[in-house]
């Protein structure tokens, strides 16, 4: 657990935006994951993806690593964000928008407000 963990920390550090989640960015390989991955897509957030699937230690490390049971997770300057469910509440209420412009990172504003009206 403590190499899995050590990897986790240093993946989370080591990059502004991250995703743990099932397959990857280009191909989500669950709902929820695909979810977040599209919303992080739509916005222009550059990101890092972590597939769990393919690492046992690393899909078990991360839950530990959060005190969260589920995948995906997404971290913002190396601070756990949430899951899936907290991922869409915060887009559609725009503290997505505020967390990435109070942590420096670029995203699309105008592709947000799309994703609101389109939920509206």
């Amino acid at each position: 657990m403590t190499d899995a963990k050590t990897r986790i920390e240093e993946t989370v550090k080591a990059n502004d935006v991250v995703l743990y989640m099932k397959g990857t960015k280009d191909m989500p390989q669950c709902g929820f994951s695909s979810r977040v991955a599209g919303v992080l897509n739509f916005m222009g957030v550059e990101y890092a993806d972590v597939n769990v699937l393919a690492d046992e230690a690393i899909r078990q490390g991360v839950k530990d690593y959060s005190d969260w049971p589920t995948v995906p997770q997404l971290y913002v300057k190396g601070e756990f964000v949430g899951g899936c469910d907290i991922i869409t509440e915060m887009t559609l209420s725009g503290e997505l928008d505020d967390l990435f412009e109070k942590s420096g990172v670029a995203f699309d504003k105008e592709a947000a407000d799309k994703i609101r009206e389109a939920n509206a």
